[in-house]
């Protein structure tokens, strides 16, 4: 179910194959969706649902539908669609996945809380991307990071400052984009004080940093730490040694290439191509990246970027955080499966994030994770809850709720070691392989 427009319920809405991350990504083809017309507004439900109407096949409709749902309304709950979902059936589900799928929630719930949390407990758990704390908003009081992750099992957490902040805005369509072109060396003065937060928030909540393996499994036991990372290189203006300086100065140790303004690097998703994918700057940024140690993360570039950038790195690429879609529209952030197969086939790891609009709740995420892992295979999937960074709401907006996440996962059919290495041990051999 996925309404056109922002509201709490809705009458008009489309039913569409599977969840989708913003109205860009609705299916270019009106007849792989179902227009409904509701008998009266309908909330969004992340639970089984039942709807009841008069179905019509349009014929030369001019907007180009051909499937109407009139007079729709919800009947009685579905119960015998309270199905565990394994791997395999949800690549199997089709568009049924969007409705009956998220019974998965009712099986996990099933299951007994305390293993979940004894599996968090007894592993490294890595978050890829996060800004939690409230780090990217330079108004913002810092704060409220430690707690959460001691509460909720979260050894590491990627945390990124955003590097093209002063130059970026929400646009009327929700969307992020670039709104003027930065002042010669304004992103790099703008990076000194974004890097500073990251340090004063590690300070205040004495945080431990992450700087290479032996740190990274030093946190599983001696409490919550961060990766320093930046998401976007745009404070390089085109300097490759500020690669090393940020290394050196901030502890970065975890670099993603663009963010939502087309930079020196490479074109991004979410605006139209102009490089043609990674630029030869970019691809100097990634060689400069493997030979300090600095994990390179691809998120947010285009399947170009991503190609090329496979080609030139020497060590497994990161990208932090999307999900899987079957038919890629312009601008989405999700991938393609040939997409993700590139990622994995450097030996990287892909992060799947918990936006409300692609996941409704828990166990849809752990069923997106799942999908994922039938495409790439488990040891190249994480976490990369985006937390703090998202427009719209999360389904995993606090990392108190890492062994509810844990038990869907269990309930989607992983094992425990399975389990372990999405929510932190695939990132760990990309970052001991990367960073030494």
């Amino acid at each position: 179910m996925t309404p056109v427009e922002v509201g709490e319920a809705h009458d008009y809405f489309l039913l569409v194959p599977e969840p989708v991350c913003c109205i860009g990504c609705l299916p270019s083809d009106p007849s792989a969706c179902i227009e409904v017309f509701a008998a009266a507004p309908l909330p969004p439900r992340g639970r089984p649902a039942r709807l009841v109407g008069r179905l019509r096949r349009l014929v030369d409709d001019p907007a180009g539908w051909r499937y109407q749902l009139r007079g729709a309304r919800l009947v009685g709950e579905d119960r015998s669609a309270v199905l565990a979902i394994t791997r395999r059936g949800v690549i199997a589900a089709s568009a049924t996945l969007a409705v009956a799928g998220y019974s998965a929630g009712r099986a996990a719930a099933a299951l007994d809380v305390s293993a979940a949390r004894a599996l968090v407990d007894a592993n490294l758990t890595i978050d890829t991307h996060s800004h939690a704390g409230r780090v990217i908003n330079p108004n913002s009081p810092l704060g409220g990071l430690a707690d959460p992750m001691r509460e909720g099992g979260m050894s590491v957490v990627c945390l990124a400052m955003v590097a093209d902040r002063p130059v970026t805005r929400v646009g009327a369509d929700r969307r992020i984009s670039a709104i003027r072109q930065p002042a010669p060396g304004e992103l790099y003065a703008w990076s000194q004080t974004a890097f500073s937060r990251v340090q004063i928030l590690v300070q205040s909540e004495k945080l431990a940093v992450v700087t290479d393996t032996a740190s990274l499994h030093a946190a599983q036991k001696n409490g919550p730490a961060v990766i320093v990372s930046a998401e976007g290189a745009d404070f390089l203006d085109t300097s490759i040694d500020r690669v090393e300086e940020a290394y050196r100065k901030y502890g970065l140790r975890h670099l993603q290439l663009t963010h939502y303004r087309v930079n020196d690097l490479g074109d991004i998703q979410t605006d139209t191509p102009v490089h043609d994918g990674l630029t030869d700057f970019g691809a100097e940024v990634v060689r400069a990246c493997n030979r300090l140690g600095v994990v390179v993360d691809v998120a947010h570039g285009t399947y170009d970027l991503v190609k090329r950038a496979a080609k030139v790195t020497t060590k497994p690429l990161i990208l932090s955080h999307t999900s899987l879609t079957s038919s890629p529209k312009p601008l989405t952030r999700l991938i393609s499966s040939d997409h993700a197969r590139v990622i994995a086939g450097t030996g990287g790891v892909i992060g799947i994030w918990p936006p409300s609009n692609v996941f409704p709740d828990l166990a849809a995420m752990a069923a997106g994770i799942a999908r994922m892992v039938d495409v790439v295979g488990v040891d190249h999937v994480g976490l990369g809850s985006d937390m703090l960074g998202l427009l719209v709401p999360s389904v995993f907006a606090s990392y108190r709720d890492l062994p509810a996440l844990a038990q869907a996962l269990l309930a989607v059919g992983f094992g425990a070691d399975e389990t372990a290495k999405i929510l932190g041990g695939n990132y760990a051999r990309v970052f001991a392989q990367t960073v030494g």
